[in-house]
């Protein structure tokens, strides 16, 4: 037997509550030596940690594509680890693989079906990309952009980017210039973070909703008014972002990071004020699920990672080192303490 270290689910915060470290327990636990067919055994380098996941915590996600974390099970999510043994035949040793349903442990057998085999040179090696920039965030914040956004070359549009320091948010804002927007603002909660986002990441200017007026800021930064929205946060930074939308634009509802300590439905409901809004400039918001869109997922990779090695796309992530510290990554993750992509570092190699 092999020992390894796992993470469960210690206890549920509640659908209205805060959830913290110690909603998590970390345990000591064995692998067998041998593999049953169609097995293989992985050594896990990085897990990631998401705002998604909150709604995992609950006995019901509210959701009908992700099910829920049982308590005193293993949670799981978005790993990146290497082979160790195999006994599937599209997997063998030292094979660099991801898996949306990966365990949180230092080790573990999954079944082949579950694991996706991963080109490193994508990455230069950087093997935690394929969780960010290179993975679903980049995929959510790409198809998100080029799906629901309606962005045109040349059109002079402007977008609004909230949870803009966030992976998706983070990418989100440099994917709409990319894309053709000739202005990018993004709204985050801390002066750090709007500097990143200037400076570092192309942004023309950046919203701490935490000190700014937001209306009034809004004003300034997007004289004519706001074409494109990626919506990460929700509530009433939505509403006043939404308050200032032309006619016939488009809301990108990626995520409600602001709501999901509430026990509301996803996506939540608007006051009758923003529904009217939507209503009379005849505004798209409509929720975008990355999943929904495999077909486009291969050539969106392949498009993210040009990016990354032309230098059009900068990167930035949080990383916590040791899987014991996971539960402290999320709850410093839902407080908005990252800035980029939140990661568990869990072995170096």
């Amino acid at each position: 037997m092999v020992s390894i270290q796992q993470v469960v689910l210690n206890s549920r915060p509640g659908k209205n509550g805060q959830p913290v470290a110690q909603n998590f327990r970390l345990e000591e636990s064995t692998l067998p030596e041998d593999l049953q067919e169609g097995q293989v055994k992985v050594h896990t380098r990085y897990l990631s940690v998401d705002p998604y996941m909150r709604c995992r915590m609950n006995e019901d996600t509210g959701v009908d594509y992700l099910g829920p974390w049982q308590v005193s099970r293993v949670a799981d999510g978005g790993g990146v680890g290497v082979v160790e043994d195999s006994k599937h035949p599209m997997f063998q040793k030292c094979d660099v693989v991801t898996s949306l349903n990966w365990p949180w442990q230092t080790r573990a057998i999954v079944d082949g079906k579950v694991l996706m085999k991963l080109d490193p040179q994508l990455v230069d090696w950087h093997l935690s990309y394929f969780l960010g920039i290179v993975g679903m965030p980049g995929l959510t914040s790409l198809l998100g952009v080029r799906e629901k956004g309606h962005v045109k070359p040349g059109a002079n549009q402007t977008m609004v980017v909230s949870g803009a320091a966030g992976a998706c948010g983070m990418l989100a804002g440099q994917i709409a210039r990319l894309e053709g927007c000739s202005r990018v603002v993004g709204i985050c909660g801390t002066d750090e973070k709007c500097q990143v986002l200037v400076h570092e990441m192309g942004f023309d200017a950046a919203v701490n909703y935490k000190k700014d007026n937001v209306a009034e800021k809004l004003l300034e930064y997007c004289p004519d008014g706001v074409d494109s929205y990626f919506d990460n946060v929700g509530g009433q930074i939505s509403e006043v972002v939404i308050s200032q939308m032309k006619k016939n634009s488009h809301v990108i509802l990626c995520g409600q990071i602001s709501m999901y300590n509430k026990d509301v439905p996803y996506p939540p409901p608007l006051p009758a004020q923003t529904e009217a809004t939507l209503k009379e400039r005849n505004i798209t918001r409509e929720r975008f699920v990355v999943i929904n869109y495999s077909d486009k997922h291969a050539m969106g990779l392949v498009q993210l990672s040009q990016w990354l090695k032309e230098g059009k796309l900068k990167v930035r992530e949080t990383m916590v080192k040791g899987l014991e510290n996971i539960g402290a990554a999320f709850e410093s993750l839902m407080k908005g303490g990252n800035i980029g992509k939140q990661l568990v570092v869990v072995s170096e190699g």
